[in-house]
Parts: structure tokens; sequence; C-alpha cells
């Protein structure tokens, strides 16, 4: 299992939205996410700064390819159009991030 942890911004004006989509995320999405060997999935928002931070934990074997399938899924695509225009990417994500990855510095059971 890897844990891992990212960060990406809202847009200002769409904190509401993002929330009151993330109070019935759809079946299928949250079907999609297990399929792709996600577990325990949690987004946090800190205000003012209108920051997410999203923590899971992946199970599976090839992260690349899980996360591809993910990312072709149609109804997926339907989600992240709702999704993504409340999102502000930091400019200092890497290359083809949309939330920028964390390291892990430090982890206690």
């Amino acid at each position: 299992m890897q844990r891992m942890g990212m960060v990406i911004g809202l847009q200002p004006g769409k904190v509401e939205e993002y929330k009151r989509l993330h109070e019935a995320v759809w079946p299928e999405i949250l079907d999609l996410i297990s399929r792709c060997n996600v577990k325990n999935y949690s987004i946090f928002l800190k205000e003012p700064e209108n920051m997410l931070f999203g923590y899971w934990e992946y199970h599976g074997t090839d992260f690349e390819a899980d996360m591809a399938k993910m990312a072709a899924d149609p109804k997926n695509q339907e989600w992240w159009s709702f999704c993504i225009p409340c999102q502000k990417p930091f400019e200092t994500r890497k290359e083809g991030e949309w939330w920028a990855m964390m390291e892990q510095v430090f982890h206690m059971d």
C-alpha cells in the first residue's frame, strides 16, 4: 500500500459548488475509484486560502495504468467536467499533474 497526498486550489467563488458536488459523489465514481485500487480517500479544505488537500491509499501494482483507466472512463470524464472548472492548480506542479503530488516526510500508525 502506498499513501499519497496531493494539493490543489479552488477558484474564487467555487467553494460552495465544490462542497455541494462532494456531498453526493456519484455512485459510479465511487465504484470506479475502488476498481482503480484507491482506498481511504479523503479531501480536506483550508479556507480562506481555498486549498484542497487530498489523501488516499493506493493498493494496486500499476498506478499509471489505474490512473489511465480512471481518466478514460466516460462517467469520470463527465464528473470531472463539473469538478475541474472549480479547481485552480498550482503553477509549481510537475508536468502532467493537475493536483500537485506531495512527498510523505512522516507517518505514524
